[in-house]
């Protein structure tokens, strides 16, 4: 059986055997473009996954302009299908599996600098709405992701052109950080962490809004929003450093070290043996000790905020109370706010989006943590992705969905399709071959 949704007048060009040979033709580019470990079986599926997310944004007609004039092209990430547009949060996380483990680098450089041309205030647009020019900045993260997949990028392609062309609005971004911008982002003066939050909005990626109720608000210090900063901070400071600016560098390196020291005095929860979600809520002294995925972020990004000798504990805390087949549970089964199905009217779904509801994105970062930990031990890593390859086969075929009911036996729900789903599933198989 054959469908289509182009023109009459497109379709009565090619016969279906010229389409079939397209088709394999397209398949066979893909493939020869990404590493050699993607190149065949289910890390295969998932390089023809990646092709649909990776798009030319319509109606952007000046920006394509102003790109085109300087000899660049216009690139982002639909975020999920069937109904998400371009997510600021989602295209950096999803940025390494979709373009520079298929091989996309070219298209990698587009996303960023795209993006980079879009800061306001020093920060990223959150997201664009459906034939939008300007995008909406509502989030507290999406900007320091940038610069996680802005090394990521570096590494595979060594160009400093881009490092270049960068490096001023990467500290236009930090120094906006530090002085406050919207949203109440701000550093704290007294202990050098990242202070979010503003009555109304949701700016983690945990960002479920219903009506003028905030999910889960998560104001005040994230524990993944200052793993984010620190890691930012690290980064910036040594990329001065290769440019030759020791000064800018220090500074920077001072930042951060303040900000390192405040996170392993603040965070770490010694009771649960884990960390807390978020400190000085609503600017008190209380703090969450809700258990979370969110802090897996200070031992899996490159530069972790988590003293080393806490890992150990974290993970095993993870991995009991949050890891399932098919990725991490938001929120551990003994909170009592804990929501075991995603499923209901809008606002049952809403309310249990981030209150349980697994994310499949997330065994992303629980990998990478995993090895840090076992960096010997890649096969037992490997054991935590093994329902995926079945998951091709339910819901949205060849692809993976975005989330999943936090109870067995784990229904598939949300969009069938997602980037950073499809993204993170495809790296973390891979550094676990």
């Amino acid at each position: 059986m054959v469908g289509s949704t182009e023109s009459w007048d497109i379709i009565s060009v090619l016969g279906p055997e010229d389409v079939l040979a397209a088709e394999r033709e397209r398949r066979a580019r893909l493939l020869h473009g990404a590493i050699p470990k993607a190149r065949q079986s289910f890390p295969a599926e998932l390089v023809f996954a990646a092709d649909q997310f990776v798009i030319t944004p319509a109606g952007r007609f000046e920006d394509a302009a102003r790109a085109h004039a300087a000899g660049d092209e216009v690139r982002t990430v639909i975020a999920g299908y069937h109904w998400f547009t371009d997510w600021g949060r989602d295209t950096m996380i999803s940025l390494e599996g979709l373009t520079l483990i298929t091989g996309r680098l070219l298209e990698a450089g587009y996303i960023l600098r795209t993006f980079a041309h879009y800061v306001r205030d020093g920060l990223i647009p959150n997201m664009f709405p459906d034939g939008a020019k300007e995008g909406r900045y509502h989030t507290a993260d999406a900007t320091l992701w940038f610069f996680h997949a802005l090394g990521r990028y570096l590494e595979r392609t060594a160009d400093r052109t881009t490092l270049q062309l960068l490096l001023p609005i990467l500290i236009e971004i930090v120094e906006h950080h530090l002085r406050g911008t919207r949203f109440n982002i701000h550093v704290d003066s007294s202990d050098g962490l990242l202070v979010q939050g503003e009555e109304g909005y949701q700016l983690t990626w945990m960002d479920a809004k219903m009506g003028d109720w905030v999910v889960t608000p998560r104001r005040g210090k994230a524990v993944e929003i200052n793993a984010l900063w620190y890691n930012a901070l690290c980064l910036l400071a040594n990329w001065l450093r290769e440019n030759g600016d020791e000064a800018s560098a220090k500074r920077y390196d001072e930042h951060a070290e303040r900000a390192h020291i405040s996170f392993n005095n603040r965070f770490w929860f010694e009771t649960g043996g884990y960390l807390y979600d978020v400190v000085d809520v609503d600017g008190s002294s209380s703090n969450d000790s809700s258990c979370r995925p969110n802090q897996l972020f200070a031992i899996s990004l490159d530069h972790p905020a988590l003293d080393p000798k806490h890992w150990r504990s974290v993970l095993e805390v993870v991995e009991k109370k949050l890891v399932t087949p098919v990725g991490l549970r938001t929120l551990s089964p003994d909170d009592p706010n804990y929501k075991p199905i995603y499923g209901g009217d809008l606002r049952s779904r809403d309310g249990a989006y981030h209150q349980g509801t697994v994310w499949a994105w997330l065994i992303g970062p629980f990998i990478d943590a995993w090895l840090k930990v076992h960096p010997h031990d890649r096969a037992a890593g490997r054991k935590f992705l093994e329902t995926f390859p079945v998951h091709l086969s339910d819901n949205g075929v060849g692809t993976i969905s975005e989330v999943f009911d936090a109870g067995e036996p784990h229904m598939a729900g949300g969009c069938i399709a997602q980037a950073w789903s499809v993204a993170e599933v495809l790296r973390a198989w891979l550094e676990t071959a």
